[in-house]
């Protein structure tokens, strides 16, 4: 780019794109600066095991893509992105060929719980008919304003949300299927699942299986940041890659500076340009346990006992709720799990053009202690061998990332945790430090847009676009920020 910017983002991931997206649509020139050799973060799709098999290598389901504000502002339809829906959103599979499913419809999923039909609905029935006003709130709020629509779903959502998992499926439901399907669901937290608030994030997950689907990209996860820089070079911005920022003062005489890293990249960046006060809080802001991850190509699908699990997009592979709390207690407490807590996804049941013809991508995560360089795969084939035997006679190719190796790949995620920080309920209130606008640093122009700032962690873009909103009204004076720029005709 000739001359200065206006503004500066550091991180080319949904949420420093997101970011940069905002601005321009204000009419700013912006720069985006990425230390990877492709923009995206945890968007990012590579051949990582043989020719032609599509593995997305971090975020690969996207319920709250689907569901976010920013995006449906975005418009993905007219940037060519299309979203697949699997017919079963997620599943979890129990012993006995059993399995417990979500599907788009709340009566459906219901029906197939059997003695908790009434109360799955009687949970989720008044979340769903607000949805929308629940999204948009905890996505474009961050917690610092009174809802003006949707006050009753959003009050019932935050009271229901507190207690842990446990406690709300012990509460409501008296059999195996919807206590397991839940606590599946709020394991993607990576919280030890007796804490408060793992109640929430299995409401909000499951709810968006109702509302908007669990959908994947259709040709890989890439495809939705490629549009994002797309739409940014269409109106004058630029993303540059292969260039790590190791110090702010490179960007001198820029008005406004966005980071999308972690606290801890901001505070090594800003030298001693900050208060001990900040650093200090950030010292204390908790990273989570990080992920062990395999890709595999298949020869086949995977030959799942119950024909339901088939057809999801993700599956639970866990056993029993108390088997998927114990699974996720041994990471919190710096072990790992001889049974663990498997997370996951199998793209090519919705999305064929993922590999070549008649092969399968699949892929799967477990949590492990923060760091941790332990090799899982056994411990995860094993598991799904549990589910569905005979599925290690359907592997072609196996790639392999232990917690370590998912930092080297993206900073981001410190000792492998891949949410930017642990989902706690302080550290969802103030993220990353107790500040009332936490965008906002001691640096005057520079904000942080990271997973790392509320509403955390997810393919939303609202974090960057929260702090966009922030800087433009507090560098350029721009009380209301402008829409995102449409598409430009075919």
């Amino acid at each position: 780019m000739n001359g200065t910017p206006d503004a500066v983002v550091v991180g080319a991931g949904p949420n420093g794109l997101a970011a940069a997206l905002r601005l321009a649509a204000a009419g700013l020139r912006v720069q985006v600066v990425e230390r990877g050799e492709q923009a995206g973060g945890g968007l990012r799709t590579e051949e990582v095991t043989l020719p032609g098999y599509r593995h997305d290598i971090c975020s690969t389901v996207h319920p709250m893509a689907a569901a976010a504000p920013f995006f449906e502002e975005f418009d993905l339809d007219s940037r060519g992105v299309r979203l697949l829906q699997p017919e079963v959103a997620f599943a979890h599979p129990l012993d006995g060929g059993r399995a417990a499913v979500s599907v788009g419809s709340l009566e459906q999923t219901a029906a197939g719980l059997g003695v908790d039909d009434a109360a799955w609905q009687q949970l989720f029935g008044p979340l769903l008919r607000q949805a929308p006003e629940i999204v948009d709130f905890f996505l474009t709020s961050a917690f610092r304003r009174l809802p003006t629509r949707g006050i009753t779903g959003i009050t019932r959502f935050g009271l229901q949300a507190l207690p842990s998992v446990g406690q709300l499926a012990r509460r409501r439901f008296e059999g195996e299927e919807a206590r397991a399907l839940i606590a599946g669901a709020a394991a993607h937290g990576m919280l030890e699942l007796s804490r408060p608030l793992t109640a929430g994030l299995g409401m909000i997950l499951a709810m968006l299986a109702h509302h908007r689907g669990w959908p994947v990209v259709e040709g890989g996860s890439q495809v939705l940041a490629d549009a994002m820089v797309t739409a940014l070079e269409q109106q004058g911005g630029e993303v540059v890659t292969g260039h790590e920022v190791t110090d702010l003062r490179e960007f001198a005489g820029v008005p406004a500076v966005l980071l999308d890293t972690t606290p801890g990249a901001f505070v090594a960046m800003a030298g001693n340009a900050l208060p001990e006060g900040y650093r200090r809080w950030v010292r204390r802001y908790t990273h989570g346990p990080g992920v062990f991850k395999i890709d595999w190509a298949l020869s086949e699908p995977v030959p799942w006992t119950n024909p339901d699990v088939r057809r999801a997009g993700t599956v639970h592979v866990a056993g029993t709720m108390e088997e998927t709390i114990a699974g996720e207690a041994a990471p919190a407490h710096g072990r790992v799990a001889e049974k663990p807590y498997v997370l996951a996804v199998q793209p090519t049941v919705v999305d064929p053009s993922r590999a070549p013809a008649g092969g399968h991508v699949f892929w799967a995560y477990v949590h492990v202690p923060h760091g941790s360089t332990v090799d899982m795969t056994e411990a995860i084939e094993d598991q799904i061998e549990r589910f569905a035997p005979g599925f290690r006679d359907t592997i072609l190719a196996r790639h392999t990332m232990h917690a370590g190796e998912m930092e080297q790949w993206n900073p981001n995620d410190v000792g492998g945790d891949i949410s930017n920080g642990e989902a706690s309920l302080r550290q969802m209130l103030f993220r990353p430090v107790p500040r009332w606008n936490t965008y906002k640093t001691p640096m005057t122009g520079v904000y942080l847009a990271g997973a790392a700032t509320p509403p955390g962690p997810a393919v939303h873009g609202h974090c960057g676009d929260n702090a966009a909103r922030v800087a433009l009204r507090d560098v350029f004076g721009i009380r209301h920020a402008p829409a995102l720029r449409p598409a430009p005709p075919a």
